[in-house]
């Protein structure tokens, strides 16, 4: 079985890889891998293949709901123009001094929110402020590094944080 699974993997990969040149979507052809898998280990190991299913079911589902209610928020404030406001506060036309700004604001941003709220903030925020494609990609790559430390500085921004001081395996202020 194991060998099947990773043939399987080898050639999903492969075809993922092509994907340029086959003209099916990445998105598309791992769907395709993913459910070949879960059907040969349904086919050796029902009853424990079932029960790996449904706790992956449920982590996709956990992740995939806050995903729609972070975007949701995200949205409606942009519906009232909420990035606009602060886009035009913000007055940088320095390269240089508009990447520290960024990148202290996710942060701190980021220790207060989740990352992936934060990213998602601050990366409509920079496309309304920044009109050069290659300075937005570099940004929107300095925002993702930026929020991830920044939710792991503190235990409010990161949810494997949270889940370590839930625990008690960690404190706050040595964390931080």
């Amino acid at each position: 079985m194991s060998t099947l699974l990773i043939i399987i993997f080898c050639i999903g990969f492969c075809f993922i890889t092509l994907e340029g040149v086959i003209r099916v979507d990445k998105a598309a052809t791992a769907l395709i891998t993913g459910t070949l898998c879960w059907l040969v280990n349904l086919n050796y190991n029902a009853a424990t293949a079932l029960a790996n299913l449904q706790h992956s079911l449920g982590s996709i589902s956990e992740i995939l709901f806050f995903l729609l209610g972070a975007m949701a928020i995200v949205e409606v404030i942009d519906a009232y123009d909420g990035f606009e406001v602060i886009a035009r506060k913000i007055k940088i036309t320095n390269t240089t001094t508009l990447i520290f700004t960024i990148s202290i604001v996710t942060f701190f941003l980021s220790a207060i929110l989740d990352n992936l709220t934060t990213t998602i903030v601050v990366i409509s925020i920079v496309s309304k402020i920044v009109s050069d494609v290659k300075i937005r990609m570099y940004l929107a790559g300095l925002t993702v590094i930026c929020a991830n430390a920044g939710g792991a500085w503190s235990p409010m921004g990161d949810v494997t944080t949270s889940m370590l001081w839930i625990g008690g395996q960690i404190n706050t202020w040595p964390l931080i």
